[in-house]
């Protein structure tokens, strides 16, 4: 059974070791977290301070055997606090494909819409990441029309923006009771 916890710095050891190429750490880094190779540092930096911050909830996820995977949601500077965004979502490459990376996402979601209070929920996925968009699309992220272009490993990518709002969240819920 996969469960939810507040990040822990030790996890960063493991985290780290999920990416081994240069392509898988752009795809869930989209490069704010420098150049690849990762390091504990650089991830522990991007999360220190916010322990106590009620804008910025850094996620990992485990099960019986450790940890499975990781993610943040947070409220961007410029939104207002119903609307939180993740990111950094990623899935410790052994655990990929059994359907870990879409409970981790619905844990997030539950963590979103019924303990925060949200009203809706985004991320970003680039079109050369197939498993990831098809995982968000099968929780109920739908794409909202944003795109937005990076410059990783000298090509160009496309982000598409994924929203899921609460009433689509709860919906889904009841089909599944």
């Amino acid at each position: 059974m996969l469960r939810l916890r507040p990040f822990r710095k030790n996890d960063a050891k493991t985290i780290i070791t999920w990416t081994n190429k240069e392509e898988e750490f752009y795809k869930w880094s989209a490069g704010i977290l420098g150049e690849y190779p990762v390091t504990e540092k650089r991830l522990l930096e991007a999360t220190s301070g916010r322990e106590d911050n009620d804008r910025y909830f850094p996620f990992t996820a485990f099960d019986e055997n450790g940890l499975v995977g990781f993610f943040t949601a947070r409220v961007r500077p410029e939104e207002d606090d119903k609307k939180l965004r993740f990111g950094y979502v990623i899935v410790n490459p052994s655990k990929r494909g059994t359907g870990y990376g879409k409970q981790m996402i619905t844990l997030g979601l539950k963590f979103a819409f019924e303990i925060y209070g949200a009203d809706s929920v985004s991320l970003g996925v680039f079109e050369n990441n197939k498993q990831a968009y098809y995982c968000y699309k099968s929780v109920g992220f739908e794409e909202n029309g944003v795109r937005e272009e990076y410059n990783l490993c000298g090509e160009t990518w496309i982000d598409i923006d994924l929203e899921i709002k609460k009433e689509t969240y709860y919906a889904k819920e009841k089909q599944h009771d």
